[in-house]
């Protein structure tokens, strides 16, 4: 299967120097640093999981491979594929390469009768929220406090990785919608939970409305680089506000694009 969009063709991978290169694409995205740094995956890896028959796709914009993603299936019951990985060159960006492999991955799964694609995203960094709530309409579901540990990489910046857990029902109406150009969009009205100061800090407000409003710095990865220490009291402050409402029984129900979690509270 292939698919073209405007700007780039996504096919799956196999052949061993394309998994190479989405080796060292990726490594050229987190930029592993440090003793503990390590490529985020392996062409052998990739091998082993191109003859699983998972999914390993990768985005060219001609004859560069500017972008890959890659999933493996849960145990058969749930119906699901888990995307573990996915990037995009930085010069790149903006392009829309990140939506085409994701367009791709719902065919692929929708094809193999799949109901349901799951992964994780750094809750801090602002155009992920907006892309993977917003744009692709999936469903954020649980907090994940450290999910991956200690990581030495540039985006990372070796503190804690706290992560969300989304999942997108391929079929849901909203999710048909988004794919076809509609994003999911929500209004960023309710009383706010978590905002941002003048100098960029976030300030603890009042979660016991109905709807609470969670903010996120404008550039979380800008900000590990210049205050580190800013940056993990942004990591710790969403952790407990986000975190602790998601484990109240609240929802996300959106992220609006100026930087706002819309979260609904249980019972509302």
């Amino acid at each position: 299967m292939t698919l073209v969009t405007r700007n780039v063709v996504v096919r799956q991978l196999t052949d061993h120097a394309e998994l190479l290169a989405t080796q060292r694409l990726y490594e050229s995205i987190w930029r592993p640093t440090g003793p503990g740094g390590a490529s985020p995956v392996t062409a052998e890896l990739l091998r082993a999981m191109t003859k699983a028959g998972s999914y390993v796709a990768g985005a060219f914009d001609g004859d560069d491979l500017v972008g890959a993603c890659i999933g493996f299936c849960s145990p058969p019951a749930a119906g699901a594929l888990h995307s573990h990985i996915a990037g995009v060159a930085a010069g790149m960006r903006g392009r829309n390469v990140g939506y085409a492999l994701k367009l791709d991955q719902r065919t692929w799964a929708l094809e193999r009768g799949l109901s349901e694609i799951t992964w994780t995203f750094d809750p801090l960094v602002r155009r992920n929220a907006y892309f993977n709530l917003g744009k692709l309409a999936a469903r954020a579901t649980e907090y994940l406090p450290d999910f991956y540990g200690h990581m030495d990489d540039d985006i990372n910046g070796g503190g804690e990785t706290d992560r969300l857990l989304v999942s997108w029902k391929i079929a849901a109406p909203e999710v048909v919608a988004a794919c076809a150009g509609q994003p999911h969009t929500v209004s960023a009205s309710g009383v706010v939970g978590l905002g941002i100061s003048e100098d960029g800090l976030p300030v603890r407000g009042v979660c016991s409305a109905d709807t609470v409003l969670v903010a996120v710095p404008p550039d979380v990865e800008a900000l590990r680089a210049a205050n580190p220490a800013a940056a993990t009291e942004w990591r710790y402050a969403v952790r407990e506000v986000l975190g602790g409402l998601l484990a109240a029984g609240a929802r996300v129900t959106g992220f609006d694009r100026s930087g706002w979690y819309v979260v609904q509270r249980s019972g509302s």
